[in-house]
């Protein structure tokens, strides 16, 4: 209803278990559907319900469909919409692609690449053996340079062939679908044959681009090289395919010839020059004056010859006997024509979907060879090194750096970025890092970073650091930033909690959580107790990898108390007042976050950044709450003024001269009065 939309539920009958499964073998054109697995009836009622649902909708149309297959629990890393958005996997925070690290890391270079690589970033894998064949595969094509831009070269010419076969499938497809799949077809033939002594994973995707010589033959054969967006524009059968068209061709292009000969004879028997016969679709062929010459044709003897038809403004049409003869033959040529070349279209198109198998499997197998080599293009240009992936529990990352950040920074020339280390559950090492520093310092990037790392890693991709040695992570979790969801009623705190929960009761010991300011919301000490609480829930519970950001530098007593917890900080420098951000991750504890610094930097008013000082010291020191309060000036709409400093002798003496007016030797003799005037 919110969207003016009328919900209409399928029937109880949709979902009947014997009557799906009745239709299901049917589509896949098999005796039972124990071919492809054991099936709960729950599982077989749900497709086919959603089978007669796109029955529905398509009109009975069904697109290309592969056969059922139960997916495999846990196959995939689990990654929840509010980690997704944290992260900005695939869109940024802002609603759009780009800032994201999808709109970072893609080289690809057909469609089909494209969108594998956005469905392996969704999904990044737990199957070592699959995430190290796909490693495998980048590294070679990272040592074959040549190999790779062939690839890269060759796939650029590659059409989108997924989905023209799509549109085929659902009879929405034209002739341009065929050509793009003839021609995507013939470039895979010719890109297999480049792929020889490569790894199990290139060796099986070139595999599925052999074969097809006799469907690129047919179509090669039977369409002209730029055929037509639709099939009832005709002229997309190339010349020869058919001797029937062709002479059917002849017949409407000749009969043209002939309407010419013919104005040529009815200007010779009228004696008017300017005499056209033309055409259109209401009239078909018409003889067209001026109405100068309207009487001469109106008027015997031409009159028995030249058929009134019509008069406008300023034409007077006519037809002849021979003239509706001559059309017909060629309207019934021309529409002949068309029928044929339609005729030919259905049957070139179940030509093609009579091999959708195999076609859909060359397009999976032309996207694998451009996302492994769109990653190994990105691992040359950008430095990103292989990350060991293993069935440990060990997150070891050196010189790790952001994907999305260092892209921009050498986008907009903002420097270079600083990488750091990160070493969760090696040997001794405990899994929890508590990171603790000032606002701006990056701890919020770098506990960013090495989630993205861990998520590139096991998608298959090379990582942005030196070397890293990646544990299998079967969830990934995010409680980064902070917003509220006003549509449902939650305050900013609220959303907060909700996710710090999703957290703690699911994380297993093989997820990897990321945390920035637990708490922050509410009073100091209630944000205090639930961040202590949540780090101890983890170490004790969870007893997963963590990287945990804080501001409540008592929470830095843990490390000493609890085994699995090490405290690091990032670092900053003070020079004359000022706070220089190191972006470097030690280990230790920071002693202070630097907020009044960073309001400064932010440009709060200099009385306000003065009272923080008075204030903030009077907290360190540990005063009175209510000195504090009633010092505090609550009742001051604005801050005073900063009093105006007064004129020194020097600015005095200078608003008295008049530079214009001096000569060289009164410049002279003001220049030793004002030093003179300086204070001593």
């Amino acid at each position: 209803a919110e969207f003016g939309a009328a919900v209409t539920p399928l029937a109880r009958g949709s979902f009947d278990s014997a009557s799906a499964e009745k239709r299901l073998c049917a589509m896949f054109a098999v005796g039972t559907l124990e071919a492809y697995g054991m099936f709960t009836r729950a599982e077989v009622a749900a497709m086919g319900a959603l089978v007669e649902y796109l029955d529905l909708t398509q009109r009975g149309k069904l697109p290309l469909l592969q056969a059922p297959q139960r997916e495999v629990i846990g196959g995939t890393m689990q990654i929840d919409a509010s980690t997704r958005r944290n992260l900005e996997i695939s869109q940024a925070l802002s609603g759009g692609r780009e800032g994201s690290l999808l709109a970072a890391m893609d080289r690809t270079v057909t469609s089909g690449g494209a969108r594998l690589l956005e469905r392996r970033l969704s999904s990044p894998s737990v199957d070592l053996p699959l995430i190290q064949s796909r490693l495998a595969a980048v590294r070679h094509l990272t040592e074959d340079n040549a190999l790779r831009q062939a690839l890269r070269d060759a796939l650029r010419q590659v059409p989108d062939i997924d989905r023209a076969l799509s549109r085929l499938a659902l009879d929405r497809g034209g002739p341009r679908d065929l050509a793009a799949i003839r021609n995507g077809l013939a470039q895979a033939a010719r890109l297999s044959d480049r792929l020889d002594d490569v790894p199990p994973l290139l060796a099986e995707a070139g595999l599925s681009l052999r074969g097809h010589q006799a469907l690129v033959a047919l179509l090669d054969q039977a369409l002209v090289a730029e055929p037509p967006l639709l099939a009832r524009d005709g002229g997309f059968v190339a010349a020869t395919y058919d001797p029937d068209l062709d002479l059917t061709r002849q017949l409407r292009d000749e009969g043209r010839g002939v309407i010419a000969g013919m104005q040529a004879q009815f200007i010779e028997a009228t004696g008017i020059p300017s005499l056209k016969i033309k055409h259109n679709n209401v009239l078909g062929y018409f003889i067209e004056t001026t109405d100068t010459h309207a009487a001469r044709m109106l008027a015997p003897p031409l009159s028995e010859r030249f058929i009134h038809r019509q008069t406008t403004a300023n034409q007077v049409r006519f037809t002849t006997v021979e003239l509706g003869e001559l059309e017909t033959r060629i309207l019934n040529a021309g529409n002949r024509a068309l029928e044929i070349e339609k005729q030919h279209f259905e049957s070139l198109r179940q030509a093609v979907l009579q091999q959708a198998g195999q076609i859909g499997a060359a397009a999976r197998g032309l996207a694998e060879l451009d996302l492994a080599a769109a990653l190994a293009d990105l691992a040359v240009q950008d430095n990103w090194v292989e990350p060991v992936v293993d069935d440990s529990r060990a997150f070891v990352v050196t010189g790790g750096r952001h994907p999305v950040v260092e892209r921009a920074l050498k986008r907009h020339g903002g420097g270079v970025f600083v990488a750091n280390d990160c070493a969760l559950s090696q040997a001794d090492t405990p899994a929890i890092w508590l990171l603790t520093g000032p606002n701006m310092a990056g701890k919020s990037t770098f506990l960013r970073q090495n989630a993205l790392i861990a998520l590139l890693a096991q998608m298959g991709s090379y990582v942005p650091a030196t070397s890293a040695r990646i544990g299998l992570v079967s969830q990934l979790f995010s409680r980064v930033g902070a917003a509220d969801d006003l549509a449902r009623g939650r305050s900013t705190f609220m959303v907060e909690m909700v996710e710090t929960a999703a957290i703690l009761n699911q994380a297993d010991d093989r997820a990897m959580v990321i945390l920035d300011e637990i708490g922050r919301g509410t009073a100091t000490y209630d944000g205090l107790s639930i961040a202590w609480a949540t780090l101890e829930h983890l170490h004790d519970v969870n007893r997963c990898r963590a990287l945990f950001a804080t501001h409540y530098h008592e929470m830095t007593a843990l490390a000493g108390k609890l085994k699995g917890v090490e405290n690091a900080t990032v670092t900053v420098k003070e020079w004359d007042g000022d706070v220089i951000f190191l972006h470097e991750v030690r280990k230790g504890a920071a002693d202070r976050s630097y907020g009044v610094q960073v309001a400064r930097l932010a440009g709060l008013p200099q009385a306000v950044i003065d009272r923080a000082k008075v204030v903030l010291k009077s907290l360190e020191a540990n005063e009175r709450q209510k000195v504090v309060i009633d010092d505090l000036p609550l009742f001051r709409v604005a801050p005073q003024p900063t009093p105006k400093a007064k004129g020194s002798a020097v600015e005095d003496r200078l608003k008295t001269v008049h530079p214009d007016e001096l000569t060289a030797k009164e410049a002279l003799a003001l220049v030793y009065e004002l030093r003179e005037l300086l204070p001593k």
